[in-house]
């Protein structure tokens, strides 16, 4: 290499990397990115004490890795350019084909077993009888896609686990969806069960509660007639990965709400709501359109079902009650994430019929919010 070229290429990378430090000066700092669906960090405020314990410089590495120009696009060619060196885990997440899958890491510090604890002491506060779903992911409905030798926490033992508390029943939601599995049933750019998948929910919910004749077939609800309502949806697993050339999802809305009420209480007061909020249709989080996303306590009325239903659960039920709220006259969504009172309590109070604890398998053994289910 010549002295010549080596000049050459030393001047061209410091144009370079100063023409990047003026065009990030010259560009206004972003609050949030869309395709990360998070807040980027901010330039942090200067003192002497957070320079002396290194967090004024940690806060300025943060700063200037969030707000770095084209922060996305080159989020996306880092994704390429490792899935064409043989990468197939990015983030967590692995890339299946068409789809991502995401990684189910080992539960940490025996919390699983304290949840299932707390639902078991659960049971023996109330009287109502109480049962237990858990909702496996893709990663174990579909194994076989997984890369070969890719590493993924065993969920149909702990399903297997939590079906033998004492005092409790069991939902079994792994049975159908595996008998589904190369059906739609999952997101392909996100961790949710697609509608399919939580009419499959539904129906293993209700033959729970024995009600299973109740269940309406698929045709019943006529989804040539309902076309989807977004094929824009890019969800959690497409901002996690990097992974941005996948096809969009498309969402489904199959249930009418004609002749339901819903009434949310996100800051403590109610208020009246809908089965779909359409305006999120428009925004990056389009599966918060179900039920309007997350909320402390959500209440649906039907004058024309029978029985009053609580669920304790996270987000993949706000895509299965719309199917609940045909049968019950009452179902009412408890998140632990966000309500902080005894539901045991509430479940007296309110006259309910029965308990359900409605969760995934991946939220379930991270969640150290059950611990409230014992108030």
């Amino acid at each position: 290499m010549t002295t010549r070229y080596s000049r050459f290429l030393s001047a061209f990378f410091c144009v370079f990397l100063g023409g990047l430090l003026a065009w990030h000066v010259l560009l206004p700092d972003r609050d949030r990115s869309d395709v990360e669906n998070r807040t980027l960090a901010q330039f942090p405020a200067f003192s002497w004490e957070t320079l002396e314990d290194g967090g004024f410089t940690k806060g300025v590495e943060d700063y200037f890795a969030d707000q770095f120009p084209l922060r996305d696009q080159w989020t996306g060619l880092k994704a390429r350019t490792e899935q064409l060196l043989g990468k197939r885990e990015f983030n967590g997440v692995y890339l299946c084909g068409r789809s991502l899958i995401s990684k189910v890491e080992p539960p940490r510090d025996g919390l699983e077993e304290k949840n299932l604890s707390y639902v078991s002491r659960l049971a023996e506060r109330t009287e109502l009888p109480v049962y237990l779903g858990l909702i496996p992911s893709a990663a174990e409905v579909r194994q076989e896609d997984l890369p070969k030798g890719a590493e993924s926490w065993d969920q149909a033992a702990f399903i297997a686990r939590g079906a033998e508390l004492g005092g409790v029943e069991s939902i079994d939601f792994l049975t159908p969806l595996t008998a589904h599995a190369r059906e739609d049933i999952y997101y392909r750019t996100d961790h949710h069960w697609t509608t399919l998948g939580a009419y499959y929910g539904y129906a293993a919910l209700m033959e729970s509660l024995g009600r299973g004749e109740e269940v309406l077939e698929q045709e019943a609800y006529e989804r040539r007639s309902f076309p989807p309502v977004s094929n824009g949806f890019q969800g959690t697993l497409y901002s996690q990965s990097g992974i941005h050339w996948l096809e969009p999802d498309s969402i489904e809305f199959w249930v009418e709400d004609n002749g339901l009420s819903v009434t949310s209480w996100r800051d403590g007061t109610p208020k009246e709501a809908s089965l779909y909020d359409h305006n999120y249709l428009g925004k990056k989080d389009k599966y918060s359109a179900f039920l309007g996303g997350n909320q402390p306590l959500c209440v649906i009325k039907n004058p024309q079902g029978t029985g009053k239903l609580l669920v304790i659960r996270d987000s993949y039920a706000d895509s299965m009650a719309p199917f609940l709220a045909l049968h019950f006259e009452e179902v009412h969504l408890l998140d632990p994430r966000y309500y902080r009172y005894s539901a045991a309590k509430y479940a007296e109070d309110n006259g309910l019929d029965a308990i359900s604890v409605v969760y995934s398998v991946p939220n379930f053994i991270t969640d150290r919010n059950l611990v409230l289910l014992i108030q």
